[in-house]
């Protein structure tokens, strides 16, 4: 299995909006053929001294962090799914539109060592 995970900051203030958004992207990742796709908003993250969540996104005040993933069977596979969803015009994403700051943004795609379910 491959994974994408995505990290962000979010305005709280925001959260409304970006829930829209990311069940309208969930929906054209699953209908494009991701396995799952997945939206978190922080509840328990700290701040650290050397690296964390926040610090990675540059966290401000009245901002929280959002931990995305979308699951795939492979590389070739998500490759195959990300070019679709790019091209899909109903993710039509402008940068002055989203809920959050884009440029804070960090993602990468990930192979799967261990994959176990209950």
């Amino acid at each position: 299995m491959y994974v994408d995970g995505f990290v962000l900051p979010l305005p709280v203030k925001n959260l409304a909006a970006y829930k829209r958004l990311a069940r309208k992207a969930g929906k054209i990742w699953l209908e494009h053929g991701a396995l799952a796709y997945r939206e978190c908003v922080a509840d328990d993250v700290q701040g650290g001294e050397l690296t964390s969540f926040p610090q990675a996104v540059q966290l401000k005040r009245g901002e929280t962090v959002v931990f995305s993933w979308a699951v795939y069977k492979s590389r070739a596979h998500r490759d195959r799914v990300i070019k679709k969803v790019m091209s899909d015009p109903r993710l039509d994403l402008k940068p002055r539109e989203l809920p959050f700051d884009g440029m804070r943004m960090f993602w990468g795609g990930f192979r799967t060592i261990v994959n176990l379910d209950a």
